[in-house]
C-alpha cells in the first residue's frame, strides 16, 4: 500500500489574511497538519501544496515536502479542492511516481492527531470503500430549522416536524473539513472526495471548529488550550498511578 498526503494551502486567504501560516497556541497552524501526518507513519509522502514562497519555507522547515509550486488556475479563489489534488497526483505521475491512496488535510486543522489518520486509514482499507468522510453530528435538528419569509415573518422549513420529539427525529450530519482519505483511482474518476461509496469517520465536536472567523480563531485555541490541558493532567494521574503502584 502506498500513500501520499496532500496539505493544501493557498497563499491568499481573505477572511483571516494568512491564516494558513498565522500562530496559533505558539506555532504556525499548519505545522499540526504537517506533524500529524508525518507521525501517523502511514504516508510515503507528506507534501504542501500552495502558490506562496513563505508557506513552502514554513513547510520545508516543519518536514513537508513541496517540490513543485501550484499553477495560476489552481491558486484562484475558483478553484476547488478537487483541482488542486488532481494537479497534485497529475504532477507526481509526470514525474514517475503514483500513488494507490491519497490524503487530504487542510492547513487550518489543529486538532487532527496522527491516530486519526491511522484509524481512518485503517478503517478505509478495511471497508472497501472509495473515501473516507470525517463528520459530526448537527447539535440541533435541522429539520426544526427557521427561515425569516419575505414579510418578515419567521417559518419553519419542515412543518411536518413541528410535534416529532427531538430524539425521534433522523440524525444528521455535516463534514467537519479536517481531512480526507480516498482511493486514487476513484477519486480521478469521480474527482470528489465524498463518493459513491464513502464511509463516515465521527468526530467528536469538542476535537473540530471551522476556522473562518477571528470570533472562531479564538474559540478554536480555548477548545485547543482546554483539551491540552486535559491531555497533561491525564498523563500526570497515569505516571502518579504507575508510580504508586511501583512503590506499593
Amino acid at each position: 500500500m502506498s500513500a501520499i498526503a496532500i496539505i493544501t494551502a493557498r497563499g491568499g486567504s481573505k477572511r483571516i489574511p494568512r491564516k494558513n501560516i498565522r500562530e496559533f497556541c505558539g506555532k504556525p497552524i499548519i505545522n499540526y497538519s504537517i506533524e500529524a501526518a508525518l507521525e501517523s507513519g502511514i504516508f510515503d509522502e507528506v507534501m504542501v501544496s500552495t502558490d506562496d514562497e513563505e508557506i513552502a519555507q514554513i513547510a520545508r522547515k516543519a518536514g513537508a515536502n513541496v517540490p513543485f509550486f501550484r499553477s495560476e488556475e489552481t491558486s484562484s479563489d475558483t478553484a476547488t479542492t478537487a483541482d488542486v489534488l488532481l494537479e497534485v497526483l497529475d504532477e507526481y505521475e509526470k514525474r514517475g511516481k503514483t500513488y494507490e491512496y491519497g490524503c487530504c488535510i487542510y492547513p487550518t486543522a489543529p486538532f487532527i492527531t496522527a491516530e486519526k489518520l491511522k484509524d481512518a486509514m485503517d478503517k478505509l482499507v478495511k471497508s472497501g470503500a472509495e473515501s473516507i468522510v470525517p463528520m459530526q453530528e448537527f447539535s440541533y435538528p435541522p429539520q426544526r430549522g427557521l427561515f425569516i419569509d419575505e414579510e418578515g415573518l419567521v417559518k419553519m422549513l419542515h412543518p411536518e416536524y413541528a410535534t416529532t420529539r427531538s430524539q425521534d427525529l433522523q440524525k444528521q450530519y455535516h463534514e467537519c473539513g479536517q481531512f480526507y482519505i480516498f482511493r486514487n483511482d476513484a477519486f480521478k474518476i469521480q474527482k470528489d472526495t465524498t463518493m459513491e461509496r464513502s464511509i463516515p469517520y465521527i468526530i467528536d465536536p469538542m476535537e473540530s471548529q471551522d476556522i473562518d472567523t477571528e470570533s472562531d480563531w479564538r474559540f478554536a485555541e480555548m477548545k485547543y488550550s482546554f483539551l491540552s490541558m486535559e491531555k497533561s493532567h491525564d498523563e500526570l494521574r497515569r505516571a502518579i498511578e504507575k508510580r504508586l503502584d511501583e512503590i506499593l
